[in-house]
């Protein structure tokens, strides 16, 4: 027996051996650079008759550009043309990566656990910025930008996935104007407006995201078309919105699902920018809905944040909010469904709701508030929450939204072929209008008070959107747009000067 045991034990002995050199021998053969790559699609479509997940459609054939540690990424954006992946390896690379051609995937390389690192030091404005069609950029860490971590311009069938965004400045994750897009498995925080902000985008998913400590966590503005689901929101001023902001060209905000997301202590100081629409965003509050039409909440915990549990409004919640004749102010046909909530509204902060509470009208702050004018909304189960301003509220008659899988397109939206004049409205809206709102302040002046500064002076707005200095301390410091072309800063210039909504 004992010869037996011996025997095999050898035999064990040597095949391990043998795997050990050919492991080694693998490794030495096939290095990493020589694996093939992850073929990302170059576009998408909806699979399996809507089950909501998405494949590839069509086969890659376009080049494949490494970029490693000590190279630019932004050569290989000079180099690429449509279909081709751009991938970078591990490292650190101090730039804005700025790509205006469509179907280019940026794809980082990690290699055990270290990622391709963006780090704009605090003295650049953007990490990525484009505002070509069919993007794909994923797996990268983005840090210490001034401005935006990841910028879309008027990009449409976008796929933002797998990265890492902390302090990136104002917008964490912030696609404008865009139809098609998919923002997912993210981890951000430290932005001081919205870690993810969907500005007038269409026909978007945004789900699996990981939002803490920042003033905004998910916001939805001016977007139609919009799920918004499997997100944990922690620790930030406000934990998920959908709200329209006036002065914007597009006037409104419908069909949102708020659904099956983890919103959660969000009791964060509001380090936003003074002035700002988000710095007036009482600290405590999960989920907001602000003159949005048609959002559906739905089956979400919310817990523990210590202003209100959901807050709905109209622009009388916000602090510098003129109206807009074109965007109705009022939250209409809102549906609240089974939602667990517990443990919001403990040291409420909203100054209706303390005036209430301090004379008595509610003992303590409500799970739920509506406060100012709409119509047609409806919630299931109000019994089950502490609620204010639900009186006119009916009863729903619907009790799930599962039949919605996803609100992106089962065909890429066409791209853009624009006129040099187009291109100045797409760049005003796509870029300028993220800061810059018609009437009302944001993180910039209004439009308003720019035209009458540079009235019949297009070239002095050219000039100072590529060399800006800052002539205002009431305002921050405006970061340089110069990859913008010379003739597209001329473009939008004039196009500002003749905006009158």
């Amino acid at each position: 027996m004992s010869k037996i045991r011996s025997s095999k034990f050898i035999a064990v002995l040597v095949a391990i051996v043998f795997l050990a050199i050919g492991l080694f021998a693998g490794r030495a053969i096939f290095k990493p650079a020589d694996l093939p790559p992850a073929l990302p699609p170059t576009f998408f479509q909806q699979a399996d008759g809507g089950t909501g997940n998405w494949t590839q459609k069509g086969v890659f054939s376009g080049t494949i550009h490494e970029v490693k540690n000590g190279q630019v990424i932004q050569d290989a954006v000079r180099k690429a043309v449509p279909g081709d992946l751009i991938r970078v390896w591990p490292g650190t690379y101090n730039e804005t990566v700025y790509i205006d051609k469509d179907n280019i995937t940026i794809q980082g390389v990690i290699v055990k656990g270290e990622w391709p690192v963006l780090d704009g030091k605090k003295v650049l404005n953007d990490g990525f910025l484009y505002s070509g069609n069919g993007m794909v950029i994923e797996n990268f860490v983005i840090k210490d930008y001034k401005g935006n971590g990841i910028m879309g311009q008027a990009g449409n069938n976008f796929i933002i996935r797998n990265n890492r965004v902390h302090d990136a400045g104002v917008y964490g994750i912030f696609p404008e104007y865009g139809t098609n897009g998919l923002v997912e498995r993210n981890v951000l925080s430290g932005i001081e407006d919205a870690a993810i902000y969907m500005g007038m985008c269409d026909n978007i998913d945004v789900r699996y995201n990981y939002v803490y400590e920042s003033v905004a966590g998910i916001e939805i503005e001016n977007c139609r078309h919009a799920l918004v689901e499997y997100n944990y929101c922690f620790n930030n001023t406000g934990g998920i919105l959908a709200f329209i902001t006036p002065g914007l060209p597009i006037k409104t905000c419908y069909d949102v699902i708020i659904r099956n997301n983890y919103v959660f202590e969000n009791n964060h100081p509001n380090f936003g920018a003074e002035g700002s629409i988000v710095a007036s965003l009482p600290s405590g509050t999960g989920i907001i809905v602000m003159a949005a039409d048609e959002v559906v909440i739905e089956n979400n915990i919310i817990a523990g944040n210590k202003n209100l549990g959901i807050a709905i409004t109209d622009f009388s919640f916000g602090a510098n909010m003129r109206s807009d004749p074109d965007s109705d102010p009022n939250p209409d046909r809102l549906v609240i469904l089974d939602n667990l909530m517990y443990d919001n509204g403990l040291d409420p902060s909203t100054e209706e709701i303390r005036t209430l509470m301090s004379t008595g009208v509610i003992k303590r702050a409500p799970d739920i508030a509506v406060v100012g004018n709409g119509s047609g909304s409806c919630i299931l189960n109000k019994g089950a929450y502490q609620t204010y301003g639900l009186d006119n509220w009916g009863q729903c008659q619907i009790a799930s939204t599962a039949s919605v899988k996803t609100y992106m397109l089962s065909e890429p939206v066409p791209p853009r072929d624009v006129t040099l004049e187009e291109k100045g409205k797409m760049t005003y809206y796509g870029v300028c209008s993220g800061c810059h709102s018609y009437s009302v302040r944001m993180v910039g002046p209004p439009t308003q008070v720019i035209q009458a500064l540079y009235k019949g002076n297009p070239q002095g707005i050219a000039d100072y959107i590529a060399n800006p200095a800052r002539k205002r301390e009431d305002y921050p410091e405006m970061p340089p747009q110069n990859y913008l072309s010379e003739e597209t800063r001329l473009a939008v210039a004039e196009y500002m000067l003749t905006v009158d909504k």
